[in-house]
């Protein structure tokens, strides 16, 4: 579980986030959407650590980020899998190069175990035959399924992913968020997922948030967005042309 308590977060004289307070559970699948702008890339950059809030506090299972020495905030590194908006795999490597690539840093595997170790992950994202071959030479589909691999390499207890389904089909980001999901229920990890994508939205939105110009304006589930007399929530869920087609 991560626990948001007054999350604020401001650049100089600009306020990006303000008074942002919400729970992400455990074996479910969290999102938080919003238009461009929202804060929704500042607020998970703030989350995994990567910005210092300006005020209020997060908490990783009741631990807090903000008193944790430099090593315990390196140990919940260990304890974190990302998965990148265009993937961020290493060109130079081999799928199997990059799935092994935090195992090589963070632990004590041999070279034999580390193979185990790839291969079960390749398995459960349904690749074969890819180990030695490098992401130019896959699609972009598979690609995300590597990253996703290497994510949870190190049985993370916290998995972020930052638009999982860009530059994906419609067909292929379906494929990619059912993935995201059973992972998620399988480790009971903690997952966040920020996504501007509605098809993401009603199959996997277990738990919304919703930003709007740094606030949190709402919070539910994919069923209860589609009763929300939110007006600006509608205007964003109903500017999607799945939404359209749903709507009218």
């Amino acid at each position: 579980m991560i626990q948001l308590d007054s999350v604020h977060k401001s650049f100089g004289d600009t306020q990006v986030l303000n008074n942002i307070s919400a729970v992400f559970e455990a074996g479910k699948t969290n999102l938080i959407i919003g238009q461009s702008g929202s804060g929704k890339t500042v607020l998970l950059k703030c989350i995994v650590g990567l910005y210092d809030i300006s005020d209020g506090e997060i908490f990783y299972n009741n631990r807090a980020l903000s008193v944790m020495t430099r090593k315990e905030q390196k140990n919940i590194r260990t304890e974190m899998g990302m998965v990148f908006q265009a993937g961020a795999l290493f060109d130079s490597m081999t799928v199997e190069q990059n799935i092994s690539f935090p195992l090589d840093i963070h632990s004590q595997m041999t070279k034999e175990e580390k193979t185990d170790r790839v291969n079960t992950c390749l398995h459960r994202v349904d690749l074969k035959n890819v180990n030695k071959l490098f992401p130019a030479e896959i699609s972009g589909g598979m690609r995300k399924r590597v990253a996703i691999a290497r994510a949870i390499v190190l049985n993370p207890k916290y998995l972020f992913c930052d638009e999982p389904n860009s530059g994906l089909d419609p067909k292929t980001a379906m494929v990619i968020d059912e993935l995201i999901q059973k992972i998620t229920r399988e480790f009971n990890m903690t997952t966040i997922v920020n996504t501007h994508d509605m098809n993401s939205v009603l199959q996997i939105g277990e738990k919304v948030i919703f930003l709007s110009e740094g606030y949190l304006l709402w919070e539910g589930s994919k069923e209860e967005i589609m009763d929300t007399d939110n007006k600006k929530l509608n205007e964003f869920v109903f500017a999607s042309p799945i939404m359209k087609k749903i709507k009218f």
